[in-house]
């Protein structure tokens, strides 16, 4: 071995290249995770020249280790992320909405036959639990009544924590959006990175797979728009038009994600873009003219 290799071994515990070093059992994580190196090196040789292992196997295991380590942390520390928050509470308030519905209808037929004057839905549940039970079936319908209550109380906590926390995750999102759409596009997409960058055209579709999936079989038109026909600026546009509504809409959606991740800045512009060129589309109520659908 020459002198520079021998310098090389010596050094490579503190080789800020190098993923190991000798003695230190928590550094590897992170240096997986962060490090960089210029050119290519024998690393198993200098790990075993330095100490750090015994042999090249004894090497690719701890390499193996440090890799499962680094995986772990990133995947921890991605979906602690507030954009992955947001995703998980959309998708558990669809789900504690659509549980509640399905029960309260069970509960409202089932209630008929015991309470002539039961009501229905949720608000009925409501009601129902309320009142005192008489009797083994009266006590299940108010306990399943009670369920479908606080089903519906924690889909409204739900919101209210959507509301609070994507202003923060993806403030030009949600400021055109508006929190709740914009988390539902969020969670559509698999993460606001993903939907960053993603082309206006696939945003605007988002959640009307089917009828992509079905235009594309030949057995449909192409859908116009996706979730973002919850929009006041689609839903409230005349029919005509709401193509060019989800289009204008699904654009600025669309940089503003691409702002929400990359650089987190708020562009009220944006917005006030987006106003008037819906105010410019509205307008053509009393024209014939307009884009092509």
């Amino acid at each position: 071995m020459t002198t520079d290799d021998a310098t090389d071994a010596d050094a490579a515990g503190a080789d800020p290249r190098a993923w190991f070093a000798v003695g230190d059992d928590e550094s590897p994580t992170d240096r997986v995770r962060n490090g960089t190196a210029d050119a290519p090196a024998d690393w198993p040789t200098l790990a075993v020249e330095s100490g750090f292992a015994d042999d090249e196997d004894d090497y690719y295991a701890a390499l193996r280790e440090a890799t499962l380590a680094a995986t772990r942390a990133e995947v921890n520390e991605r979906e602690r992320a507030d954009d992955r928050q947001l995703l998980h509470a959309v998708r558990a308030m669809d789900d504690a909405e659509r549980v509640a519905n399905e029960l309260a209808e069970r509960v409202s037929e089932w209630a008929g036959t015991l309470f002539p004057d039961a009501g229905t839905g949720v608000e009925g549940c409501r009601e129902l639990a309320e009142r005192d039970p008489d009797g083994p079936a009266e006590e299940r319908v108010v306990s399943l009544a009670t369920r479908v209550a606080e089903l519906d109380r924690e889909a409204d906590e739900l919101e209210a924590f959507i509301e609070s926390r994507a202003p923060v995750a993806a403030p030009n999102l949600a400021a055109m959006a508006g929190p709740v759409l914009a988390a539902r596009l969020i969670s559509l997409a698999g993460g606001l990175e993903t939907l960053a960058k993603k082309p206006s055209g696939t945003l605007q579709v988002l959640g009307a797979e089917d009828a992509l999936f079905a235009h594309l079989r030949g057995h449909g038109s192409s859908p116009k728009h996706g979730v973002i026909y919850t929009h006041e600026y689609v839903r409230g546009t005349r029919p005509e038009d709401r193509g060019s509504a989800s289009r204008a809409l699904a654009g600025k959606l669309t940089i503003g994600a691409r702002i929400d991740h990359y650089s987190g800045d708020y562009r009220p512009e944006l917005e006030a873009e987006l106003d008037e060129r819906m105010r410019t589309i509205r307008a053509r109520a009393g024209d014939d003219g307009g884009d092509p659908e």
